[in-house]
């Protein structure tokens, strides 16, 4: 079983990359799509972040306000180690449970956003970041996701910078052209290390 650890910071691309990677054959683990399950409306993890941020972080129905969490804890440091502190055990053991269901031999790509703040980098056999400037990641924020410049500013510097992510990384993508651009540099990492990595039997 390989294990490759994939990050890069919000806007930077990395579910395209995971996209791709999944069609070359990987089980892609998304650690985003955990969290929002471990926090779905009955569960314990979200009773737990109601009893700690209030009421304030649902929606009428009773689901999690993401944006309102947001403006909460990516201006208070403090506020989002509380968070994590609820959230990144029940999103650790979910991911432990599924990688457990999957055959020898497979290719695990887990996209995990905070892999570097988390010093995560350890756990995987390759780590791949995806990489692209902070100007180039605002604009797709901006124009993507329809953030205001101040609040994904807000969330890029939340997060760990790029010389921090260079130190862990053994593959670096740069994501600051075209998504074909991207998506080359995808193959040849498939057809260069996770090949070799996976025939050698990491």
């Amino acid at each position: 079983m390989l294990r490759i650890g994939l990050t890069g910071g919000i806007g930077a691309g990395k579910s395209t990359v995971a996209r791709e990677l999944e069609r070359l054959g990987a089980v892609v683990i998304d650690a985003d799509a955990v969290a929002r399950e471990v926090v779905a409306p009955g569960t314990p993890g979200l009773a737990a972040v109601v009893a700690e941020f209030g009421e304030d972080v649902l929606t009428p129905d009773g689901a999690l306000n993401r944006p309102a969490l947001g403006r909460i804890v990516f201006s208070d440091p403090g506020a989002r180690a509380r968070l994590e502190a609820l959230t990144h055990p029940r999103i650790a053991a979910e991911t432990a449970r599924r990688t457990a269901e999957l055959p020898a031999g497979s290719v695990i790509v887990h996209d995990v956003p905070l892999l570097v703040e988390n010093r995560l980098a350890g756990n995987y056999d390759l780590v791949v970041v995806v990489g692209a400037d902070e100007e180039v990641r605002l604009v797709r924020l901006i124009r993507d996701r329809g953030m205001a410049r101040e609040d994904a500013l807000a969330r890029i510097r939340a997060q760990a910078d790029d010389d921090d992510r260079r130190a862990v990384a053994d593959v670096w993508l740069d994501n600051s052209g075209t998504t074909e651009d991207l998506l080359a540099q995808v193959r040849e990492l498939w057809e260069e290390r996770v090949t070799p990595l996976r025939e050698a039997g990491a």
